[in-house]
């Protein structure tokens, strides 16, 4: 065995290093949030080669005092805690006191600074942990970081970066997330001379949605506030039509700082099920508040990881909110004949410029303004109100003009200048859903005897799901009985499904055992049983006639959500008048 010895200094630090630097968008992390911690108002982020060659973060904060300058490179070093115990309360972003340590043993760093009492600033040089040169320089009242050819010194981390594109890339995400947990900051992003992001900080969260997301997400947002003896929460969710395949456009944020809850995202995905199709993920900027005493802070380089207290609570309290906030709005998207717009666009920089006159009318603030001062006029939204958000109601339903059937499977209605257009096997699903689910919730349920029964062999998961379950299958209208071995007979069946394949519909809810144990509901048994009614729903290429179609009408009028089918898909589209004579030439814009 070889002798033990211990490392120097240098080599300590560059292990240190490696637990909270991991790639440049590590070291923007850190010394942006130590610039939000300065009280700064305008924060610009400078890269070159995706952070490699050159990182710059210049800030209008507070500044760093001469004499603390070289302290605050030494590790552990810090303004924020002074024992353990200021581990728990700590509410300010850059607390962990390595950061500036570790970025400078693997980067040759240059700081310029200046406080606002002093006169002039210092420029300090530090490079692999080395301090080079420390000068009196005149400055700006702030901070500039600039940070060059980051692991110059430890080469095998630097081959294991991805291109100098996919990082440039993290560091894009990173900037528009930090501009989304401070809207009162103005942010800037620059890669190799090109502005990527710049917010205006005039405390507007929907100003910051729209130059990042677009003028469609900024158009399609509900508005959450909510407070009850968990928790609060303000910001916005966005409605189903502008859903994406990923999560990453769910943005939650505690205490000013983005985080990751699997938790919230549950909640959320939840309280949209149904509205989304499945892969589906909506989008969200959610700015949450919670007594410490709420959240078990777990102290991470990346400080995103929480877990809370009274998770239950947490979840359904969050649940109820949005789903209450959906439930509140009609969700029958316009279309049109233009092509679809890339959704990721990004916007021009002058919003007020950019911004459509419906946006131009109600304000809708950031919790905490900031004062403006009058010549800074601030650009203003609304949500863009349609003629057919009361085409599904009771005053609307004696206007309602049923033009005819579409290829067999689509039905044209005219209301309020709008062309309406109904996928029927689609709205059928859902009335059928509905009914069933309703049905199976208040026990109206019956059952339909089956001569002779249906005997089927089960695998051994299948026959723990059938033990699991019994009592919810027998509640809702199935009889099975042992037939000896691994060979159960099927006696009953619900009634409303009795026209259909009983034993796949019993085989279906078994097979996806897995999935329902896992979300420990008896109430995905209903909703399997429910689904599995879809299948009665009347098909595409079936000729409906005009009376059917105004039964399925009424019967859309009275469900919570008639704008969904039950695997997310619309069942509602819509056009405009205006769009029509766009397109003939009756009119011009």
């Amino acid at each position: 065995m070889d002798k033990i010895a211990l490392l120097d200094q240098a080599t300590i630090d560059k292990i240190a290093a490696g637990e909270v630097i991991e790639r440049p968008s590590s070291v923007v992390k850190e010394l942006v949030e130590n610039s939000m911690d300065a009280g700064a108002t305008a924060i610009t982020i400078e890269i070159k080669d995706g952070g490699l060659s050159l990182i710059r973060i210049t800030d209008n904060g507070s500044g760093i005092e001469k004499t603390q300058v070289p302290i605050a490179f030494y590790r552990h070093s810090t303004s924020k805690i002074k024992s353990v115990e200021d581990l728990l309360t700590v509410s300010s972003l850059g607390f962990r006191g390595e950061a500036l340590s570790s970025i400078a043993a693997v980067a040759q760093v240059e700081l310029i600074t200046k406080t606002a009492p002093e006169l002039t600033g210092i420029r300090y040089l530090i490079e692999g942990g080395f301090e080079k040169e420390k000068e009196e320089i005149g400055a700006p009242d702030g901070t500039t970081f600039l940070v060059r050819n980051l692991f110059y010194n430890t080469p095998a981390r630097r081959k294991f970066l991805k291109t100098a594109q996919t990082e440039a890339g993290y560091i894009q995400t990173l900037a528009e997330r930090l501009a989304l947990s401070r809207p009162d900051i103005s942010f800037k992003y620059i890669a190799n001379n090109q502005i990527k992001l710049h917010t205006s900080g005039n405390a507007n969260v929907k100003d910051v949605i729209f130059q990042i997301y677009g003028k469609e997400m900024a158009s399609s947002l509900i508005e959450i506030s909510e407070e009850n003896a968990l928790f609060t929460v303000t910001g916005f969710i966005g409605k189903p039509t502008v859903s994406r395949g990923n999560r990453n456009f769910e943005n939650y944020f505690i205490n000013q700082r983005y985080i990751k809850s699997t938790l919230i995202s549950q909640s959320l995905e939840e309280a949209y099920k149904n509205f989304l199709m499945q892969h589906q993920y909506p989008f969200c900027a959610l700015y949450f508040g919670f007594d410490g005493n709420m959240l078990d802070v777990n102290v991470h380089p990346s400080k995103m990881e929480l877990r809370f207290f009274q998770q239950e609570s947490i979840y359904q309290k969050l649940f109820e909110c949005i789903r209450e906030k959906l439930m509140q709005k009609d969700h029958i998207k316009s279309v049109s004949f233009g092509k679809d717009t890339n959704k990721n666009e990004k916007k021009p920089e002058n919003i007020k410029k950019s911004l459509p006159e419906p946006f131009e009318k109600k304000r809708i603030e950031y919790e905490k303004p900031i004062p403006k001062k009058d010549s800074e006029k601030q650009p203003d939204y609304v949500q863009e109100e349609l003629a057919y958000e009361r085409f599904l109601s009771d005053q609307a339903k004696p206007n309602h003009r049923i033009i005819g059937q579409l290829f067999h499977t689509y039905w044209l209605v005219e209301y309020n200048e709008t062309l309406f257009i109904i996928d029927q096997h689609a709205a059928h699903e859902k009335v059928l859903y509905e009914k069933t689910i309703r049905s199976l919730k208040q026990k109206e349920h019956t059952t339909q005897l089956l001569s002779p029964p249906i005997v089927l062999t089960l695998d051994p998961q299948e026959e723990r799901a059938l033990m699991r379950f019994k009592e919810e299958l027998l509640q809702i209208g199935f009889e099975i009985e042992p037939f000896g071995g691994k060979e159960y007979a099927v006696c009953g069946v619900p009634g409303n499904l009795f026209h259909l394949d009983a034993k796949q519909i019993l085989l279906e809810i078994l097979d996806n055992s897995m999935e329902i144990q896992a979300s420990v509901t008896p109430e995905s048994v209903l909703e399997k049983v429910a689904s599995m009614s879809c299948k009665a729903a009347v098909k595409g290429n079936h000729a409906m006639n005009q009376k059917e179609v105004e039964i399925l009408i009424a019967e859309l009028l009275e469900l919570e959500n008639p704008y969904f089918c039950p695997h997310g898909r619309p069942t509602i589209l819509s056009m405009d008048k205006q769009e029509l004579e766009k397109k003939f030439k009756r009119i011009v814009t």
